[in-house]
């Protein structure tokens, strides 16, 4: 029996609302997505609530819901996800803190006297500092804690050039349910650790934490650079913020629930991810998802959405193609990519979410035309693999939330979700069409201005192929689809009936 692949595109605050200057459209309304839209004719559509009806959710929950783990029993806190994501080598069991990148930098100004944070970011350029701090705090002891580690590394985002901070803490007994320092706001006192609940574990790491925080502070105020930025006129960054808590969740506390844990196991799909975006990578290692290399793809506006799709191709077409190499938190080096290919290839895309968060309606609809046109090199690259024999594929996309530009912030609004076998998509598009998809790499346009951006469309074409009638991919084509409104719990078993390869 050929094997069944699917190539599985999120993209990150799909979801939007109407709006007066698109004449009460949503920006994937008014988009061109000939791709998109053939997908939706060639298959089956439908709404999804990530999580659930009228929930606002954040990424990192949707995901875990998507993927087919409840995150009200499954989420242990979004530390774990960044510090793995970010490159910090994890054993189940120990803890790390939010990764926040030196923009936004967790390096803050303390008065020392009273104890009051008076600024939360001592430097908004901390690139070439906050390496030196890092590695000053790195591996520092904790006097009534000798049994546990500390690893405070300075490490690159994965695929981008920025870099980020972050904190772990490696021992027995911890628990991820313990509050933080940050204050949240300038010119309040730091925040002292707490547990959250009751546990011996939580009120252990809470006087844990405390500790680590206390030595932070003291090696940093002798630090010499910092005695150089007072003496330049610069804030002093004599405090690290804590915050964001999570444990490196592991197969044995969910012992309970009598499921499979890891992602493959659960689901009978071996697995990859490209997923420049730190909490999502994190995400994927925890469930033993292969995060793959793709050269130039970022978590940003400057991604190279060519690269992303090069990648889930080689890897979903191997061993035709050789895959790409996968990253290993804690490594310098990647390890190649399982030989025999991969069954779920997921592609994440992220610059739509920041559109919605940004607010910029015009760079939200280009950025659709964009990943429409990835959409179509994807689908190229898929289906001459297919024709070589790597397989049967399909296509899917959906997205993890709803991000509208009127809100700048994530909503409750169900998200379109389709999925097509790519032999129907091919007939939809026809083939010619399909195969004269240009293979060059571009990037998202600039700005909401940019002028420059041509994207030349080719819908799909009148065939025989007939899906549930829906002909076009946006929210309100996707309700009228024959799969209805369904919890995002669902998604996996109805991608995995649509592949034909129910491990049920």
């Amino acid at each position: 029996m050929s094997k069944r692949r699917v190539a599985f595109v999120l993209v990150d605050g799909i979801g939007d609302v109407s709006i007066p200057e698109l004449g009460w459209k949503t920006p994937l309304e008014v988009a061109s997505t000939p791709n998109l839209d053939a997908i939706a004719t060639a298959g089956i559509s439908g709404l999804m609530d990530p999580v659930e009806p009228g929930l606002a959710c954040g990424s990192d929950t949707a995901h875990l819901s998507l993927l087919g783990y409840d995150p009200r029993q499954y989420y242990r806190g979004r530390g774990a996800f960044e510090s793995l994501g970010a490159g910090l080598a994890m054993s189940p069991g120990d803890i790390a803190f939010k990764v926040i990148d030196f923009l936004t930098s967790n390096f803050a100004t303390m008065d020392d006297g009273t104890g009051v944070v008076t600024c939360r970011r001592a430097d908004r350029h901390f690139e070439e500092d906050g390496p030196i701090f890092c590695a000053a705090l790195d591996g520092l002891k904790l006097p009534s804690f000798p049994a546990y580690e500390v690893r405070v590394r300075c490490v690159a985002l994965l695929y981008a050039t920025e870099h980020r901070c972050g904190v772990v803490v490696k021992g027995p007994g911890l628990s991820g349910n313990i509050s933080g320092t940050d204050p949240l706001k300038d010119n309040r006192l730091l925040e002292v650790v707490v547990p959250l609940d009751e546990s011996d574990e939580a009120k252990h790491t809470a006087a844990v934490v405390n500790e680590l925080s206390l030595e932070l502070r003291r090696i940093l105020s002798d630090h010499p650079l910092n005695a150089k930025r007072k003496s330049a006129g610069k804030a002093i960054a004599n405090v690290v913020l804590l915050r964001g808590c999570g444990i490196r969740i592991q197969a044995s506390d969910f012992s309970f629930l009598h499921a499979y844990f890891c992602f493959n196991e659960k689901h009978g799909l071996r697995s990859c991810m490209v997923a420049p975006t730190k909490i999502i990578a994190g995400l994927g290692l925890s469930l033993d998802i292969a995060i793959l290399d793709a050269p130039g793809a970022t978590g940003d506006y400057r991604t190279l959405l060519t690269s992303k799709a090069n990648a889930i191709a080689k890897a979903l077409a191997a061993p035709l193609e050789r895959p790409p190499n996968v990253f290993v938190p804690g490594e310098d080096d990647a390890k190649p990519g399982w030989s025999e290919g991969y069954d779920f290839g997921f592609l994440h895309i992220k610059a739509i979410d920041d559109a919605g968060h940004d607010k910029a309606v015009k760079l939200k609809k280009l950025a659709f035309e964009a990943v429409d046109k990835m959409i179509g090199q994807l689908a190229r690259m898929l289906w001459e693999a297919e024709c070589r024999g790597a397989g049967q594929f399909s296509l899917c996309v959906t997205g993890d939330h709803s991000t509208p530009v009127e809100y700048g912030d994530h909503s409750f609004e169900p998200v379109p979700f389709t999925i097509c076998h790519l032999k129907d998509f091919v007939k939809t598009k026809g083939e010619d069409t399909v195969l004269s998809s240009p293979l060059e790499a571009f990037r998202l346009p600039g700005t909401t201005e940019d002028s420059s951006w041509t994207y030349e469309t080719h819908g799909p074409k009148p065939c025989d192929v007939h899906g549930d009638g829906v002909t076009s991919f946006s929210e309100l084509s996707a309700a009228r689809g024959v799969l209805g409104r369904f919890p995002g719990s669902e998604m996996m078993g109805i991608i995995k009936k649509y592949m034909q390869l129910d491990t049920c």
